[in-house]
Order: structure tokens, then sequence, then C-alpha cells
């Protein structure tokens, strides 16, 4: 468990002593790689990742290149660690998860490390700050982290936005994202949705419903929030009826959308067993496209 401080406070020593402490360009490392007393070679397999790291998936793809280069031109940067607890000579990675796996591809057995002293906090504070920076993270990812600095630090909104450098709003909408179900944060962690249509989804009934709709038919972000706004004004209710629809039309909805790669709208009668069914198309040759298949079932 990460260790907390009992009061308010910035970002542990301050955002630029900590970012100091793992930039690539710091004057320490710089010497660390002319003076080879400030760092060690450790074996790989005691270096192990950081357990709060935000960022959980890497692309496999960008290893693969880094590990070329490794092999061609070894380790140029150190890994900063901290020792591990418990251990006598394990170490935690701080900054530089990308250069341990992609070694590990490159079949590269010890790495040259700094070892240096921090509490959990800070090293979850660079961590996330170090990759938000870096524009590493997924949305989902980058949400994660605002909201484990804002649990972990008393921060407000502002006061993040502040630190990291980062809109108010930006931090706001992104922190919404996690009120999405896990099979739409997934759509959005595996590139399927934008942040943009994710966020059009956020106060709909049945998100994953629309979200099928809005990979099927390829609906930009204006779209999707027009999709959802529909979807929300057709469940207020007037004087005479309800227009609330069942979970199992909206997602049925959705898969006749997917399957004619066009708007479909079902509207069962409550309590009867007939209802409407409207197709909507955006061209003539969309026309002739759904004429064709109504007529080709006949």
């Amino acid at each position: 468990m990460v260790e907390r401080n009992s009061k308010s406070r910035g970002l542990g020593r301050g955002l630029s002593a900590l970012m100091s402490d793992v930039s690539t360009n710091s004057k320490e490392n710089i010497e660390s790689s002319q003076n080879p007393s400030n760092e060690k070679l450790v074996p790989v397999e005691k270096i192990y990742p950081n357990p709060n790291q935000p960022r959980k998936l890497f692309q496999e793809e960008k290893l693969i290149e880094l590990a070329k280069s490794i092999k061609t031109k070894g380790i140029v940067q150190p890994l900063i660690v901290r020792k591990k607890k418990g251990t006598k000579e394990s170490y935690e990675i701080v900054a530089g998860e990308r250069r341990w796996r992609a070694a590990q591809r490159a079949r590269i057995h010890e790495l040259p490390v700094i070892v240096k002293e921090f509490t959990d906090i800070e090293v979850l504070e660079i961590a996330i700050i170090e990759n938000v920076q870096r524009a590493d993270l997924n949305p989902i990812e980058e949400a994660v982290g605002y909201k484990n600095l804002m649990d972990n630090f008393d921060h407000t909104q502002d006061g993040l936005s502040k630190e990291i450098g980062k809109s108010r709003s930006h931090i706001a909408n992104l922190l919404r994202l996690l009120n999405l179900p896990t099979a739409v944060q997934e759509l959005l962690i595996s590139g399927q949705l934008t942040a943009g249509h994710a966020r059009a989804l956020v106060t709909c009934d049945n998100p994953m419903a629309l979200a099928k709709q809005i990979i099927s038919l390829g609906l930009s972000v204006r779209e999707a929030e027009r999709l959802a706004k529909n979807a929300s004004q057709e469940k207020i209710p007037n004087k005479t009826k309800t227009k609330e629809k069942l979970a199992d039309t909206v997602i049925l909805e959705a898969d006749l959308s997917a399957a004619l790669k066009m708007k479909v709208a079902i509207n069962h009668e409550k309590g009867k067993e007939k209802g409407l069914i409207s197709i909507s198309y955006k061209s003539l040759d969309e026309l002739d496209r759904i004429s064709e298949v109504l007529l080709n079932s006949s």
C-alpha cells in the first residue's frame, strides 16, 4: 500500500525536484555516464517493475524497436531504481520500465542503474507525471493516474491542473470516463473509441449498446453526441406515454445498425406485440442498398 502523509501538500519534494531526479537531461545522469562510480550493473532478474505504474499497456512494436537499438548501442541512459522492500539485493524501477522490458527482449543480462531513495508517494508521483508529460498513457490510464494523484495528495482538480500544466477541463473530462462500464473503457483503451466519443456516453443509460453503434457506423464525435442526446430524449416520459426502451431493444437496434451500416430505430408499443422500425439513410445509394436487401429477402 502507498504510504500517505497526514496533511495536504504539494507534489512531494516539488515537481521540478522530483523530475530532475529522473530527467534524461539531468546533470547527474550525464555525469554518471562519465563517472561509472555513480551507477552500478544489476542482473535483470533482480529488477522489478513498479506495481503502481499507471501505464499498463506497452506497445510490442515499440519495445522491439527499442530492443534493436539497445542491441546496437546498449543502455545509454541508466534506470532509476530504489531498493525493493524486504530484499537485500533486489530493486524496484522508479523510471525506465520501457528500457527494462526492451532489454529483456534484447537478451541483456545486466542493466546500468542509479539507486536512489524515494518514498512510495514520490515513486507514484514520478510514474504518473513522467508518463502524462510524455503522452504515453491512453485516456483511461491517464484518468486513473489523475485520480491516484488526487486521492493520495488531497489535490483539487484546480491544484492538480497547476502542478502538471494540464487544463482543469481536460482533467475533469478524463475523470468522468472512469464512470463508464468496464466494457466501454476497454473499447477506449484499445482505441476503438476516442475520448470524445466516450465522453458523450457518460450520462447514457445504455453506453455499451450506443458504443457498438458508434463503432459499427463509424460515427464522428459530433454524430456520437447527437446519438447520445437522442437516446436520452427518447427516455424522457411525457404525460401520455413512456418512451423508455428496454435494454434488449437498444441492443437489437445496435445489432441491426451494425448489420445494415445505417441507423435503425425500434419503437415498440408498451404492452403490445407491435411497433415501428425506422431506417435512416444518408444518400440515395444507401436507399438503393436497403431496397435491394429487402427485395431480395422476399
